[in-house]
């Protein structure tokens, strides 16, 4: 029970204080449960993230979830996920109930936010890369990840990146399982359980739409089309919105000004940028609506992240699983330096005060070991100033 209530703790936290999105979430991430509290190491939390990587929906509400599954079993990845995913939530709920149909300008706290979320990352970037590039061959993968998600930017190529490089790392390093330190993460979930998330996973995605087709009811509707969003969205967040735009604002669920208000507030609020589905679903059907929209949206990524775990933790252990995932490994670092430049540093540093107020909270986090809500605290405080 201690460990249980630890991790909804933890995870709140997290959910108070990660803004920035979900690069930078995974950033927040490794300072906390990696670097500070040590609950997996670094080579565990790689294969997570490349993991999530591979699969549909929030790849950082992913990466929590399993965090908790390998803390606490299924009900640690349950109170994870409350934690980091309520206080999003209940904020955007209240700004659909209160405030809805008012434009979020982009304020000066808020521009704080994303200076910190760009130091955060940077500390993220350089942890990682030291310990998942350590030779010429896994450099130039993460190279040719850069190079390719900056100048292909479609919600497929960081798949196709990840895809390429595992295949590139099974040829170059299937005989250097043991050059890399091994992971030691355990996930307690049986294959049995793991075949029932996956089943249910897929016949919702094929049962709900055959019984919208035929049932009249705005609830199965609703349900339905945060479900398919979640399920079939590659690229996280920042993919979903126009996602939910075109499903929604056409067909007249909620107004093109409802949306755009939504929209600036998700960007505002900690956490991640899935719970837009919270605002969309309490504009059309109050504090339920939210409440029905925000479970269809991440059920997905659930059952996929309880349905995969047992299986990747023993195809992991194979010297050629282990030489692919040294490939996506290093490409996942390539992909977080190409977003570390957009969005993350082309949306947060514009002008000189800018990088010389984010190499001061880089060094605060990285230097002078400061908590990150710390770094927040004064992004919010200096962001209002400058």
């Amino acid at each position: 029970m201690k460990t249980l209530i630890e991790i909804l703790l933890v995870s709140t936290k997290l959910g108070l204080t990660s803004f920035g999105g979900p690069i930078a979430h995974l950033g927040y991430f490794h300072e906390e449960y990696v670097r500070r509290r040590k609950w997996l190491d670094e080579k565990s939390y790689a294969d997570l993230v490349a993991l999530c990587q591979f699969l549909p929906g929030p790849a950082s509400s992913q990466v929590g979830i399993g965090v908790g599954v390998m803390r606490g079993g299924v009900i640690g990845g349950i109170l994870a996920f409350i934690g980091f995913t309520a206080p999003s939530a209940v904020a955007l709920i209240l700004l659909a109930l209160f405030l809805k149909g008012m434009e979020i300008n982009d304020a000066g706290w808020i521009h704080g936010l994303k200076i910190v979320a760009v130091a955060v990352v940077a500390q993220a970037i350089l942890g990682m890369a030291q310990k998942l590039t350590p030779y010429k061959p896994t450099k130039a993968i993460a190279l040719a990840a850069i190079v390719t998600v900056l100048l292909w930017q479609t919600a497929y190529s960081q798949i196709a990146i990840i895809l390429l490089s595992a295949v590139v790392g099974l040829l170059i390093f299937k005989n250097h399982e043991n050059d890399l330190e091994a992971a030691n993460a355990q996930f307690p979930i049986s294959r049995s359980f793991a075949m029932i998330c996956l089943a249910i996973f897929f016949g919702l995605l094929i049962v709900l739409p055959l019984l919208r087709g035929v049932v009249s009811s705005s609830g199965l509707a609703l349900f339905d089309s945060f479900y398919r969003s979640g399920a079939l969205v590659f690229g996280g967040g920042h993919v979903v919105l126009p996602l939910l735009e075109r499903e929604f604002v056409p067909t007249g669920w909620l107004s093109k000004e409802e949306f755009l208000a939504g929209y600036g507030a998700a960007q505002a609020v900690p956490g991640p940028l899935f719970t837009f589905a919270a605002y969309i679903g309490a504009v059309i059907n109050g504090w339920k609506g939210g409440v029905v929209a925000t479970i269809a949206i991440f059920l997905p990524a659930f059952l996929l992240v309880f349905g995969t775990l047992p299986f990747w933790n023993s195809l992991r252990r194979s010297p050629r699983i282990k030489g692919a995932l040294t490939g996506v490994n290093a490409a996942v670092v390539g992909i977080l330096i190409a977003a570390f430049y957009t969005p993350i540093w082309t949306s947060s540093i514009h002008a000189p005060q800018d990088f010389a107020f984010d190499a001061v909270l880089f060094s605060m986090l990285a230097y002078w070991k400061l908590p990150p809500w710390i770094v927040v605290v004064v992004g919010i405080v200096v962001g209002s100033i400058i």
